[in-house]
């Protein structure tokens, strides 16, 4: 019989977990102000966007740490520590990508984003927001679950689970219209590589909370 986890110890990694997504979701809104300025061009502020994303990247390593750090050998957990342990590192590559994103904008910030693709890629930039959006949701409502493990909280995660897998397939579907409007407006061979690269580290923040997605799905199983 499962005993709550909350009755045994005074700190659940999974309060670690929560706030380690709520910065994966600040992080996810630096981006998106950084996409918004570059295509407005009004790009004073990137670097300010890009030293934000490194100091949001600080604080979440050290939630990383700490939920680390507290879960000694022989702790007593609900699911299994290096499942969950690979969990916190799938949410720790949201981060990653976004970080990898400006990184890659930044090698031809001068260059921008062509006008012809501007708004397609605003639109991919908000389609993956709703994923990362819903692995905020996700991890509050699981971290109940994790605390009283009511068959009705579980169906309400997997739920959530769903929602977010669809969330993630929407923004697959907006970056291949991208890759192929790139493909067929953009001659520039150099050009092409770039917002090509571009579009896929766009997508990957999407891919990186399926992910995150799937292996929670794995923790609540029975």
């Amino acid at each position: 019989m499962r005993i709550p986890f909350l009755s045994m110890f005074i700190t659940s990694p999974f309060e670690g977990i929560q706030e380690h997504a709520e910065k994966v979701k600040e992080c996810a809104g630096v981006f998106q102000k950084a996409m918004e300025c570059i295509i407005e061009e009004r790009c004073e502020d990137f670097e300010h966007f890009r030293k934000d994303i490194d100091k949001l990247e600080d604080e979440a390593d050290a939630i990383k740490r700490r939920v680390r750090g507290h879960l000694p050998k022989g702790t007593l957990l609900p699911v299994d520590k290096f499942q969950l342990f690979r969990y916190l590192r799938e949410q720790d590559k949201v981060i990653d990508a976004v970080e990898e994103g400006l990184d890659w904008i930044s090698f031809r910030s001068q260059a921008g984003i062509p006008e012809v693709l501007e708004k397609d890629f605003m639109l991919l930039v908000e389609a993956v927001m709703d994923p990362i959006e819903e692995l905020s949701k996700m991890v509050a409502e699981a971290r109940k679950y994790f605390s009283n493990f009511s068959e009705s909280q579980r169906r309400l995660v997997k739920d959530m689970i769903r929602t977010l897998r669809h969330h993630e397939h929407q923004a697959d579907k907006y970056e291949d219209l991208v890759k192929e409007k790139i493909f067929n407006t953009i001659y520039d061979p150099v050009a092409v590589f770039h917002l090509i690269r571009l579009a896929e580290t766009i997508g990957s923040i999407a891919d990186h909370a399926e992910n995150a997605g799937d292996m929670m799905r794995a923790m609540i199983a029975k």
